[in-house]
């Protein structure tokens, strides 16, 4: 057997039995033209690249990574669950998809985005909120302690990373005294989102010993039959208290370093955007969160949500769209791509990591080439090196066509997401603008239309703008030539980010 065909060490086939080495070549091409014909079954075509690439480079290696990780789907068991709640929604949700009456014309694509998110999220867009917008990670973490001191009924809390330390003590404490006068607490947070940051070992015994039930959201346990795809998490970010009042963001429980040593050592803090809510939008976020109770625990909370909407006119409607691997379409992508092709004057996106699919650039650099203002905030720095690098190699062809980047200046780290769009829409949520966010992780968005909103979040990007850098692209292009091979090396995974 010519060992030369073989993409092995020709050394240690030289030593072993012609009928082993021609085994391994008929498993080694079984697997990559096996490959060819399975894998990009109902997958987007860069995606069914990114995974041929690994499989072809390093068969098996690459083979036992799709078979963990290739699945963009939960457990059937878990579909089923959130498949059943989907329809308990939706038949206590009313047919309309805009309820209320606005006091003022909206053009007609406020209304078919509100017809688009209600048929992928089953929940209409509401009339008669308000809302308020917090710009400071420890700050908020005190202002939702004092609303979960002052529930009375239930306090739904949902988070992707939490750990007690000295910032977040304040909330998780007023957790605990919530309980012990008799309020009705209930708390998800996601499993390896938060198990590796310090603070959690210690988070888990606070748990414990509070007496309130918790959970843990797709936890990766197999010693106790627990397993999913590792990766697929569900990163929303949801407090509910009473009914009355929720919170909402990119914000996680947990001090804005991370608690990190590397974060600590390089100064490195967190830049969130959270939204107080208030009026029907809540009973829309806590029905949200009794979907995510009823998935992991089997236990449909229908006492503790509002099972009718108020029908309430202006003056700030809002819609709450969830997105995520337990839905059959990329919600959040979806949402995003009709705003952007929408737009007339000006779009202004931040997300801390900006890896977008090839329906995204398309969007952007389509409306950017066709006048309309685009602005692109993302971190001069971040904690995620491929990501990073992916990012940073899409910079050249958004410039090109018009967008401007603007990088958060350093230390810190930029991790709002949001999308305004002209002077009526923003959209705020814990969506990222990557592959990740689009289909492997469980997401919440809430889209707010009203212009007096929309005037207090050009007040965020002002200051956005005071702190940022425009991206200078004469000099980007200058960049050390390691820079750009990892740029283009991310690229190739940005599929699968």
């Amino acid at each position: 057997m010519d060992a030369r065909f073989f993409p092995y060490d020709l050394l240690a086939l030289d030593t072993l039995p012609e009928w082993i080495i021609a085994t391994l070549v008929v498993v080694d091409w079984t697997v990559r033209l096996g490959a060819l014909g399975w894998i990009p079954h109902n997958r987007r075509p860069s995606v069914a690249l990114a995974w041929l690439l690994a499989i072809f480079l390093l068969p098996i290696l690459g083979l036992l990574l799709f078979l963990v990780i290739g699945s963009a789907r939960l457990p059937r068991k878990r579909m089923a669950m959130q498949a059943k709640m989907n329809d308990v929604i939706r038949e206590n949700t009313p047919d309309s998809h805009i309820l209320g009456n606005s006091q003022e014309q909206l053009p007609d694509w406020i209304e078919s985005t509100a017809a688009l998110n209600y048929k992928l999220g089953a929940l209409p867009m509401v009339g008669g909120n308000s809302f308020e917008i917090l710009t400071d990670n420890h700050e908020c973490l005190r202002t939702m302690a004092e609303a979960v001191d002052r529930a009375e009924d239930y306090v739904h809390f949902e988070f992707y990373i939490v750990a007690i330390d000295d910032t977040s003590r304040v909330l998780l404490d007023a957790l605990v005294r919530a309980h012990e006068r008799g309020v009705r607490v209930r708390v998800l947070i996601d499993h390896l989102g938060s198990v590796g940051y310090p603070g959690y070992r210690e988070l888990v015994e606070h748990f414990d010993r509070s007496g309130f039930p918790w959970q843990r959201m797709l936890p990766v346990r197999p010693w106790r039959g627990e397993w999913q795809r590792p990766d697929l998490r569900n990163h929303r970010k949801i407090l509910v208290v009473d009914g009355d009042l929720a919170f909402t963001g990119s914000q996680n429980v947990i001090h804005r370093s991370y608690n990190k040593r590397k974060n600590l050592r390089k100064g490195l803090v967190w830049k969130d955007l959270m939204i107080q809510c208030s009026g029907p939008v809540v009973a829309e976020l806590n029905a949200l969160f009794t979907s995510d109770w009823y998935s992991e625990t089997g236990d449909l909370l229908l006492d503790e949500v509002n099972r009718e909407l108020a029908d309430v006119e202006g003056p700030v409607f809002a819609q709450v769209l969830p997105s995520g691997p337990g839905f059959e379409t990329e919600n959040n992508l979806r949402l995003f791509n009709h705003l952007i092709y929408n737009a007339n004057e000006r779009i202004v996106i931040a997300s801390p990591y900006f890896v977008p699919d090839e329906s995204l650039m398309h969007a952007l650099t389509t409306e950017a080439q066709s006048g309309v203002d685009v602005q692109l905030f993302v971190g001069e720095t971040s904690d995620h090196f491929l990501a990073y690098h992916a990012q940073a190699s899409y910079y050249q062809e958004l410039v090109e066509a018009g967008v401007k980047i603007y990088r958060y200046r350093a230390p810190t780290v930029l991790h709002a997401k949001f999308v305004l769009v002209d002077d009526y829409v923003s959209v705020i949520g814990s969506s990222n603008m990557d592959e990740r966010s689009f289909a492997l992780d469980l997401e919440v968005s809430v889209y707010i239309v009203d212009r007096e909103f929309r005037r207090r979040m050009d007040a965020v990007v002002d200051e956005y703008h005071a702190t940022s850098t425009l991206l200078d692209f004469e000099e980007w292009k200058r960049r050390p030539l390691w820079h750009k091979y990892a740029d283009n090396v991310a690229r190739l995974t940005s599929a699968l980010l």
